[in-house]
């Protein structure tokens, strides 16, 4: 059959007609936020239109991976950056009115864009929670409130402007937007002490999806225990956390070791996943594992590099890993004694002397083309298996792995406390990266070689389920199944992501939410009982 030919004429015609659709369904909305929230200054400051000079870069600012923003990616029809928790609440509302389907953005850094892309719908709009940012810490009581569309970074600097010796056991990546990091889990370098993020809440407040503002005591606790590890996007948007601050040393220390392929990495890593899940709980030592770089790609060599944060001093330290894990062969020189808000920024990959102050910009200092997928292990993978994964790393241009060690506090939760049920018995995590430049001419041969890697994986890690972190999204995970948010197709990566809690997620989104306003291609999904 041969296409007909679109006259030009009509093409144009065809564009305007969108573009006068678009431009009415924003003032539908604008009129209807003034009505349900009582604002009467402009609201022209918070919208951004594709029309507007700021819209791309206002998109582009908070996501992570390229990938989701090449020109072929679905565009929203606008971006509403509401500045108050009532904004919030109206968008909600109106959007349920008008039909307009949202996606909610915190921090931009989830794996498969979306927070900013929408593959099950079009037209979609983006609530982009960019300018809620408060934090108020009160270190008397030793909690914080903190709103959603602050970063990491931002709770950590405001923390320590109050006190040295207080902490939260959230991400080690300091742009990570507290609002979707807290709701899949939320682990960095001090879980094994302390637990997640997740793990520390107290209290929340949220939009559902009537519009009601709901606290902890007005939610109910069925919900409130759906928000703290169900995922971001299915439940509500979330608008402030309430967090349990934790004690930190006046003096902790951190340091870097790395050892090639000659200098035994094999045997070293074999004996860390002995030893990293047993080690004392106030060690955290993650191995970041990639090829060394070389001009001549027949040179390159696999690295492993143990980088670690102890909350305590380097004697001890030093003690410790003499006792446990000598075979890493610690020295006094490879020790930094330094504050607790400084191991942020070491840990964080800022250079040395960065001042603290670099916390509150909250801009992703990582941006790439990448695609990523996750592991829990639950039992020593053996050398060959290592030696095998090593092989594999060298085929491709820019891998990445890291392993985070679990244990500790981890091991003292049930997996059915919170619906993040990856606990007692883990070993460790994997995070899995493949990324490539701008101008790479074939960037499908990464996402083949990691899908290929992830097969090798698939004897040496967790099953029945193989296990997933959500904050990892992978679209990957019940392949066929990313259009549809029905029960029977979401089940494959739901078991993955929350095991059995998946069924009581639910239950409670059906209960919540029937009409699944809030959704996206991985969202919980809804079912009759």
């Amino acid at each position: 059959m041969v296409s007909p030919i679109i006259p030009l004429s009509l093409l144009v015609l065809l564009l305007l007609v969108s573009l006068v659709n678009s431009a009415s369904l924003e003032q539908s909305f604008v009129q209807c936020l003034k009505l349900n929230s009582g604002r009467k200054p402009s609201l022209d400051s918070l919208i951004y239109s594709p029309s507007n000079p700021s819209f791309t870069s206002i998109l582009d600012s908070t996501a992570q991976n390229l990938r989701c923003l090449v020109p072929s990616a679905p565009k929203p029809k606008f971006i509403f950056t509401p500045d108050s928790d009532s904004l919030v609440q109206a968008a909600v509302i109106c959007s349920k009115k008008l039909g307009i389907h949202f996606i909610v953005r915190s921090g931009g850094h989830d794996y498969e864009g979306i927070s900013y892309v929408s593959q099950i719908e079009n037209p979609f709009i983006i609530i982009d929670l960019v300018k809620l940012r408060g934090i108020n810490v009160d270190i008397k009581s030793n909690t914080a409130w903190v709103q959603a569309g602050a970063t990491t970074g931002e709770l950590y600097y405001r923390i320590y402007e109050k006190s040295s010796v207080h902490g939260f056991p959230a991400g080690l990546y300091t742009s990570l937007g507290i609002g979707g990091h807290i709701t899949g889990g939320a682990y960095g370098g001090m879980m094994r002490k302390y637990g997640l993020g997740v793990d520390n809440v107290i209290d929340a407040t949220i939009v559902d999806a009537n519009g009601r503002i709901l606290d902890r005591k007005a939610m109910g606790e069925d919900l409130f225990w759906a928000i703290r590890g169900g995922g971001g996007g299915s439940f509500g948007i979330l608008l402030w956390w309430k967090v349990n601050l934790v004690p930190v040393p006046p003096t902790v220390t951190v340091f870097t070791v790395t050892k090639s392929l000659k200098q035994g990495a094999t045997k070293i890593l074999h004996r860390w996943q002995e030893v990293a899940p047993y080690i004392d709980e106030k060690l955290f030592i993650r191995v970041i594992i990639q090829p060394s770089s070389a001009a001549n790609k027949t040179q390159r060599t696999v690295t492993t590099s143990y980088n670690a944060l102890f909350l305590g001093g380097a004697s001890t330290l030093l003690q410790i890993m003499k006792k446990s894990f000598p075979e890493l062969g610690l020295t006094r020189k490879d020790c930094l004694e330094t504050s607790w808000i400084k191991s942020v920024l070491y840990l964080a990959d800022f250079p040395s002397g960065t001042p603290p102050e670099v916390l509150l910009k909250g801009k992703s200092t990582f941006k790439n083309f990448f695609k990523a997928k996750s592991d829990f292990v639950r039992k020593t993978i053996p050398e060959t298996g290592l030696e095998g994964l090593w092989r594999r790393l060298l085929i491709d241009d820019s891998p990445l792995m890291i392993w985070n060690p679990y244990g500790g506090k981890m091991s003292q939760f049930s997996e059915s406390d919170t619906p993040f049920p990856h606990r007692n018995g883990t070993l460790y995590k994997i995070q899995y990266l493949t990324l490539w430049e701008k101008g790479d001419k074939n960037p499908a041969k990464h996402i083949d070689w990691i899908r290929k890697l992830y097969n090798y994986m698939g004897p040496y890690v967790s099953s029945f389920p193989r296990e997933a972190y959500v904050n990892y999204r992978d679209l990957d995970l019940g392949e066929n199944t990313k259009n549809s948010t029905s029960y029977e197709k979401a089940r494959s990566w739901g078991y993955s992501y929350y095991k059995k809690n998946f069924e009581r997620l639910v239950r409670i989104k059906t209960k919540v939410d029937p009409q699944n306003v809030f959704r996206h291609e991985q969202s919980i999904p809804t079912r009759r009982f």
